[in-house]
């Protein structure tokens, strides 16, 4: 399989960004447990508009960051590996598999107590840090196993958007959210004639996210319906998606993954830290991403190819795909993410997010060393 130049130039800023978001998450975890704790919790906590920092970047930077997902998902159904039915169903059922299984998981130790909310913390899977630390493999890995993690990890965010939407939204403003989809509607109308200026689309965004904060719904969600309101054009890069996405790329990660890392991995781990073990919550999240991931991800696969519904890229093995659902585990930026709308206690959400971090490096540093095994040496 070739590679195109935009999905070579994607791959390339992902990596990037993987490595970028290593390094703000140690240092951010260095600073919080350092003498500057204090001053460093504090700019987080800041005050702008009767609300924390911190707020500000998870429920607005963070839109942006799903516009992204939004475009780069609607590139796939337009023009990529998701446009055809047949490349598209291996990694939509692996997607599938890797969000139901840790999801089952999380639920079954969890069952009937105040922390079944966190389901949903196992199901994503982070694109950075999973593509990054593909690359560190080199030319030993097959031009298929790419594609397949990137679709995987792309349909996985928008699982995750889906879970975020109907299970993670309480109390609806419901006019609010009706104002919200009559700008949606104006978008939409004014994408089927054929309107491909940028600035309608953004203005409109701008507004409709508003309308999505003070609703009860996630605001972040207006990223994602943006996205596919936004003309696809033509399939060049002069189309207005394309130079979005294009646009949002390096600003996405380089800056917005980075911010919302530093804001938040900065947990304050005591010397009791080693109890989460104890408790069925971290239990549940670091068993779902590092064993439910891989077995979901392998098992959904072999089930759609055992029916005939899909198929095996020649050169990729069971063996690749079970490597890939080890580096699924690394859940991160989503499952952070998810973990704050999950939980509200301040307690519960720094146990969670240390088991997080501790599933995802177990299950980054799984996934290299199998694939570093298993993977030859080649020219792919």
């Amino acid at each position: 399989m070739r590679l195109t130049n935009y999905f070579k130039a994607f791959f390339s800023s992902e990596k990037a960004g993987g490595l970028i978001l290593l390094v703000c998450t140690i240092f951010s975890l260095i600073v919080t447990n350092s003498v500057l704790q204090s001053s460093y919790l504090s700019i987080w906590h800041f005050s702008i508009a009767g609300h924390p920092l911190e707020y500000w970047i998870n429920d607005g930077l963070m839109a942006i960051f799903f516009l992204l997902i939004g475009l780069e998902l609607e590139r796939e159904l337009y023009d990529g590996e998701l446009s055809s039915v047949n490349n598209a169903l291996l990694p939509i059922l692996a997607a599938v598999g890797g969000m139901i299984v840790p999801a089952a998981i999380h639920a079954f130790l969890n069952k009937g107590t105040v922390f079944s909310s966190g389901a949903g913390i196992p199901m994503a899977t982070d694109i950075a840090f999973a593509l990054g630390i593909l690359s560190l493999l080199g030319n030993k890995v097959p031009a298929s196993l790419k594609v397949f993690l990137t679709a995987l990890a792309v349909i996985d965010d928008l699982g995750a958007i889906g879970v975020i939407a109907v299970f993670y939204t309480q109390t609806i403003v419901w006019m609010n959210v009706l104002l919200a989809m009559g700008i949606y509607v104006v978008l939409f109308i004014l994408n089927k004639r054929k309107v491909y200026a940028l600035w309608p689309y953004l203005i409109g965004g701008l507004i409709m996210w508003y309308c999505m904060l003070h609703s009860g719904i996630h605001a972040t969600i207006t990223g994602v319906l943006l996205a596919f309101v936004i003309p696809f054009g033509d399939r060049t890069k002069k189309s207005p998606s394309y130079t979005l996405q294009h646009f949002l790329h390096k600003p996405v990660a380089w800056f917005i993954i980075p911010v919302f890392a530093l804001a938040n991995t900065a947990i304050i781990i005591n010397c009791n830290w080693t109890s989460i073990f104890q408790h069925h919550n971290e239990l549940g999240i670091m068993a779902g991403l590092i064993a439910g991931k891989p077995i979901g991800i392998l098992l959904f696969s072999m089930l759609g190819i055992s029916v005939g519904i899909c198929s095996l890229p020649n050169d990729l093995k069971w063996k690749h795909i079970l490597g890939a659902g080890m580096l699924g585990g690394i859940g991160f930026t989503m499952s952070i993410f998810i973990t704050l709308l999950a939980f509200k206690q301040d307690d519960i959400i720094t146990t969670s997010k240390l088991s997080i971090l501790i599933a995802s490096l177990i299950s980054g540093i799984m996934g290299w060393l199998w694939l570093n095994i298993t993977l030859k040496k080649s020219t792919y």
